[in-house]
C-alpha cells in the first residue's frame, strides 16, 4: 500500500487505487472511509460517475492529511470545447470542495454516444487538453492525462499539445490486454492505469484463472490485481464491501513467470449484462 510510481513530471502516484464507478453518491463516502482505514491513499472518480461530491466529502472529513491522498477525476467525454472544459474543471473542484486535484483525465477521446465509431475528435480533444494544461499551470491540477485513448488519439496530443499526458487509463485485465496501447504509453513515458482489472467481475467464474488463483491461495480478484501490477501497470479495482476492499489490497505475493505467461495469453470478452456499456461492447475502430 506504500508503493508508488513516479509520473513523468515527478509527481508520485500510489500504485493501487480505488475505483468508484457505479457507486452512488450517497454510498461512496462510507466506501471511501473504509478504504482509507484499510490503507488506500488513491481514489478515482469522474464527472460521469455522479459521485464526485461524496468522494470530496470523504476526503475533507478524513483523518488522513490531504497531502497524503491522491485524488483523480475525469473530464466528461462530451467536453470537447476549451471554455466548456475549463468550466467543468472548476466545477469538479467546487463540487468536491477541494483546492486542487492530483490528476484529471479526459474520460474518452469520443463522446460516449459515439465511442469507437472511427471519429477521433482530434480538434475537440486538443481544446479539452489545452484546458487541462492551463489548469495544471495554474496549480489546480498536479498531473493531467487521458483515458481510453488509442495511439492515434495520443499522437494528436503529442504532436500539438504543450504537455505529454502523464497517464492513460484504459480497460486492461487478464483476457483483455491492449498491448499496442501499453507499448505506446511506455515508449512515451506515459503511465498506463488499468480500470476494471477484475473485468467488472466477468472473470470470477473462469476455470483457468480460478485454478491459478487456487495455487497461490488467493481470490481471483487478488490474482487479477497483482497480475496488473506485475505488468508495471496501475490497477484501479472497484469494491464496495469492507471485505472486498481489504482483500483487494492484500497483494504481498508474486506470480511466477510461467503463470504470468499463461495468464497473458488468455482471451475473453464476454462481459455479460455489462456488455451494454461502451467500454465493454467490443466496438473497435
Amino acid at each position: 500500500m506504500t508503493e508508488t510510481y513516479e509520473l513523468s513530471n515527478g509527481v508520485r502516484i500510489p500504485a493501487l487505487g480505488l475505483g468508484t464507478w457505479l457507486i452512488d453518491d450517497a454510498a461512496v463516502e462510507a466506501v471511501v472511509a473504509t478504504a482509507l482505514d484499510a490503507g488506500y491513499r488513491h481514489l478515482d472518480t469522474a464527472q460521469a460517475y455522479g459521485n464526485e461530491a461524496g468522494v470530496g466529502r470523504a476526503v475533507r472529513r478524513a483523518a488522513v492529511p490531504r497531502e497524503e491522498l491522491f485524488i483523480t477525476t475525469k473530464l466528461a467525454a462530451e467536453r470537447k470545447d476549451y471554455a466548456e472544459a475549463s468550466a467543468a474543471i472548476d466545477r469538479s473542484l467546487e463540487v468536491m470542495g477541494l483546492d486542487y486535484l492530483d490528476l484529471m483525465l479526459i474520460h474518452s477521446p469520443e463522446p460516449w454516444a459515439d465511442f469507437r465509431s472511427g471519429n477521433h475528435y482530434f480538434e475537440g480533444n486538443l481544446a479539452a487538453w489545452r484546458a487541462l494544461e492551463d489548469a495544471q499551470a495554474a496549480g489546480k491540477l498536479r498531473a493531467i492525462g487521458v483515458s481510453n485513448f488509442e495511439p492515434a488519439d495520443l499522437q494528436n496530443i503529442l504532436d500539438h499539445g504543450r504537455v505529454v499526458p502523464q497517464v492513460n487509463q484504459v480497460l486492461a485485465h487478464i483476457g483483455n490486454l491492449p498491448q499496442d496501447v501499453i507499448a505506446f504509453d511506455a515508449e512515451h513515458g506515459i503511465l498506463t492505469e488499468a480500470y476494471s482489472p477484475v473485468a467488472h467481475g466477468a472473470m470470477l467464474a473462469n476455470p483457468q484463472i480460478r485454478a491459478v488463483a487456487a495455487r497461490y491461495g488467493v481470490s481471483v480478484a487478488r490474482l487479477a490485481i497483482r497480475f496488473i501490477q506485475q505488468l508495471g501497470l496501475l490497477p484501479l479495482p472497484k469494491a464496495q464491501t469492507p471485505a472486498h476492499i481489504r482483500d483487494n489490497a492484500e497483494l504481498d505475493f508474486t506470480i511466477a513467470d510461467a503463470d504470468m505467461d499463461a495468464l497473458t495469453v488468455i482471451h475473453f470478452a464476454d462481459y455479460g449484462e455489462d456488455s451494454a456499456f461502451p467500454v465493454y461492447s467490443g466496438k473497435r475502430d
